[in-house]
């Protein structure tokens, strides 16, 4: 390890904006932690100039971080890389993390879907990656504002496997910074019933055009059937879930703001280049075609939302 702990946020979205944001309040004067934002464009002008504004219901603060830069050689080698980017990006962004990276680099994905861990091992094999997933509903609002607008802002992480020094170490570092966080020797457990949330949910917003609350209420059936068709895919795996995940799940969903939506839909309303529709839907669909177990549901939406596919 450094003699400073170096932690490297790639993707300053609503996730590594909101967790990026305490994590650089906490550890603000850079003596022991320095925490080191990586984004883009406007987003990147914004936090150099002024700061990172994290909004939280009623609340707010502005967190500076020690380093805020799209220039990956001013960085150095981190002692954590936390990748808060979307899944499509995550191949490019491995390739030039590269020269960050040493022998004891720990590397934490929080995308959504459930096989970031697995690609970066592809290109990366020998690297220490755990497998992590944030409950929390979180956007930028403006460049240099990232809104929490949920009412859960949950961090898990962990291995499947015994816990080393530096996987406890990262989550006090987090602890202290106020983040709700747990870590886990069963982590796959955790990714998977966030999965069986996420993935529902942003198929369902993203082909029916529609606020969660309106799903619900117009789309129910359809919503339930994705619930169960993903649930029983992680069964198949081999993938231990709570008893009563539907109805966990479903709870879930109702709690959330009527008006809110998923980041899937939201870029395809603002009619991205690219969305998750691989990692969300389509990862469905080819693993229940590789293991030979019925997803017709998924299949259907994925079908049409290929057709809705931003050109």
């Amino acid at each position: 390890m450094l003699n400073k702990t170096r932690i490297v946020i790639v993707g300053i979205g609503g996730v590594g904006g909101y967790f990026g944001g305490l994590l650089s309040k906490q550890y603000a004067n850079g003596n022991d932690v320095e925490i080191v934002f990586i984004a883009r464009g406007e987003h990147l002008n914004e936090i150099q100039n002024k700061g990172l504004t994290v909004i939280k219901g009623f609340e707010n603060f502005v967190a500076k971080p020690y380093l805020a830069t799209n220039d990956y050689s001013k960085i150095g080698v981190a002692d954590y890389v936390i990748i808060c980017t979307k899944s499509y990006d995550l191949k490019q962004t491995i390739e030039k993390l590269k020269p960050l990276i040493s022998d004891t680099t720990v590397l934490l994905p929080l995308l959504n879907g459930v096989s970031a861990s697995d690609e970066i091992l592809e290109i990366l094999p020998h690297a220490t990656v755990l497998k992590g997933c944030a409950f929390i509903v979180s956007k930028i609002k403006s460049p240099g504002i990232i809104e929490n607008s949920g009412n859960i802002q949950k961090l898990s992480f962990g291995m499947d496997g015994p816990l080393n020094e530096a996987v406890l170490h990262l989550k006090d570092l987090m602890f202290n910074a106020g983040i709700d966080v747990m870590v886990s020797d069963k982590i796959s457990t955790a990714i998977w019933e966030k999965f069986i949330f996420i993935s529902p949910t942003a198929t369902s917003t993203s082909y029916f055009y529609s606020t969660i609350g309106k799903v619900l209420e117009e789309n129910l059936e359809t919503t339930l059937k994705l619930i169960e068709e993903v649930k029983n895919l992680a069964l198949v795996k081999g993938v231990t879930i709570s008893d009563d995940i539907s109805g966990k799940t479903l709870n879930t969903m109702k709690s959330m703001p009527y008006e809110v939506t998923s980041s899937m839909h939201r870029d395809y309303l603002n009619q991205k280049p690219q969305t998750e529709v691989e990692s969300l839907t389509g990862y469905i669909v080819r693993e229940a075609e590789k293991l030979g177990i019925a997803a017709p549901t998924y299949q259907k939406l994925y079908e049409g939302l290929l057709k809705k596919r931003p050109l």
